[in-house]
């Protein structure tokens, strides 16, 4: 008998479990029927039998998709765990080109790697043979003339390792050739260097060792420079400084010059406070051979400077590139512009294109004074033919000194004479002091008749004669004064 009002007593496991698969995956009920209807819709469409066949190679796709969805989660938790790996135990240093570091290091590089070789009797450090070398090839002018190729190997584009300070290193040097430095042309190059993240303290400590032997090759020595697109590059090796006395000049000329740039080099903040440009001109002139490119050279290693060669004429020098040059000049560097005469007059085709130099002489103006033109700088210009220039050219705050570098003169002559033989074993210097006055007096009479002689014919005879054939020899040697 059923008491009213109890609980209905629940349904057997069977009813729940067949309500439970009527119901759809949102909860709703779906009628028996509407399975049924299904059921026989597929089996009309494929049969029992398909649907029975074709079930395994459903689940065999299935599995092989997850299995791909595995490896692809794996790969992709393998490169974010290396990356992030090599971002905490790794360290790069990146140097492009365009840094003054960049060749320090590959030189450093190439003498290491010489120093490391079998035949060496020291190892400063381990180093692996490389098969991706490049060569660089160096020009030394000497002032008689001659010249000298010298070739070095660095290593070139790709990975290298080295062993520096007790941790290996990787090099990786790359170029891109697919875009070029717009001025210059050249490629632009990247080189990496790799270590562990505890050796990074090895990086400062290796640039400035190959700071150090880059310009431990330029102690005591002179640096030229050229200009390449629109930056000053070293043109051949560091030359060794020309003593200032071993240029002989008339009386007080090399005194007057010296002081002028000594006193303007202690003179920044006197300019600064007038509000004047800090920047000097000189201009050297005089018939050829007389000195006047020495005494700059001597004078700039005497100082400690360096040297700056500017061609007008070169090609593909515009105005704007010009006044680039001239505002960006490496420091402690003088600027030196050899025959400034030449520079604009008639002008020439140098190629069978009809090429001609595109330096005008307004834009050279305004790169020497004008209002864009840089400060900081020490300009020198030679040359033979002084009458030949603008005024505009040669006023003051574009040449502030102007100075005659002449023929030699009668002390110039005993002076070079007696430097030449002093100090010889084979002639005493009693004997040389005589000579050389003899030397002046040849050539105060010369000089009388309207006749003249350069230093350079003169340091040419003494060269290849001796102290007794260059006073027999002397006279010949003059030549009439052109008027």
């Amino acid at each position: 008998m059923a008491i009213q009002g109890a609980p209905a007593p629940p349904p057997p496991l069977e009813g729940q479990i067949a309500s439970i698969s009527g119901l759809s995956s949102t909860g709703l009920a779906i009628p028996q029927d509407a399975g049924a209807a299904s059921s026989s819709i597929m089996s009309s469409i494929f049969g029992d039998k398909a649907l029975r066949k074709c079930s395994p190679y459903f689940q065999a796709g299935f599995g092989l998709m997850g299995v791909g969805v595995g490896l692809t989660v794996l790969r992709q938790g393998l490169v974010f765990g290396t990356t992030a790996l090599r971002r905490r135990l790794l360290v790069s240093l990146e140097v492009n080109n365009k840094d003054r570091a960049y060749e320090w290091f590959l030189a450093w590089l190439a003498h290491n790697a010489q120093s490391a070789s079998p035949s060496s009797s020291r190892r400063a450090e381990s180093w692996l043979r490389s098969h991706q070398l490049s060569v660089e090839t160096a020009v030394e002018q000497r002032s008689n003339g001659s010249s000298s190729v010298l070739f070095r190997l660095v290593a070139g584009p790709g990975t290298h390792w080295f062993k520096y300070g007790g941790a290996w290193m990787q090099m990786k040097r790359e170029r891109e050739t697919r875009s070029m430095q717009l001025m210059s042309g050249t490629p632009w190059e990247t080189v990496t260097v790799t270590t562990l993240s505890r050796d990074r303290h090895l990086f400062s400590k290796l640039l400035a060792e190959a700071r150090d032997l880059a310009l431990r090759g330029q102690e005591g020595k002179l640096v030229i420079r050229t200009a390449w697109g629109i930056e000053w590059k070293p043109f051949g090796q560091p030359r060794r400084k020309r003593p200032l006395h071993s240029v002989v000049l008339d009386t007080g000329v090399s005194d007057k010059v010296e002081q002028d740039v000594k006193a303007f080099l202690q003179r920044r903040q006197w300019y600064a406070d007038r509000g004047i440009p800090y920047r000097r001109g000189y201009l050297l002139h005089g018939p050829p051979g007389s000195g006047k490119t020495s005494y700059i050279q001597a004078l700039a290693g005497s100082l400690s400077y360096d040297i700056c060669l500017l061609n007008l004429s070169e090609r593909g020098l515009g105005d704007d590139k010009l006044n680039h040059l001239l505002s960006n000049a490496p420091e402690r560097s003088f600027i030196l512009i050899e025959d400034v005469d030449a520079a604009f007059n008639k002008r020439v085709q140098t190629s069978e294109d009809g090429y001609q130099s595109s330096v005008t002489f307004s834009g050279f103006l305004n790169a020497l004074d004008g209002v864009a033109s840089g400060e900081e700088r020490i300009i020198f210009m030679t040359t033979n033919h002084v009458e030949k220039l603008d005024p505009a050219l040669i006023r003051p705050g574009r040449v502030d000194l102007s100075v005659l570098v002449d023929d030699a003169s009668p002390t110039q002559a005993r002076t070079l004479f007696t430097r030449f033989y002093g100090g010889s074993e084979s002639v005493q210097q009693e004997v040389v002091e005589r000579m050389g006055q003899q030397i002046e007096e040849l050539t105060a009479k010369e000089i009388r008749k309207g006749r003249r002689i350069s230093m350079a014919a003169l340091q040419g005879l003494f060269i290849r004669s001796d102290a007794q054939d260059s006073v027999k020899t002397l006279p010949e040697l003059f030549v009439e004064r052109r008027t």
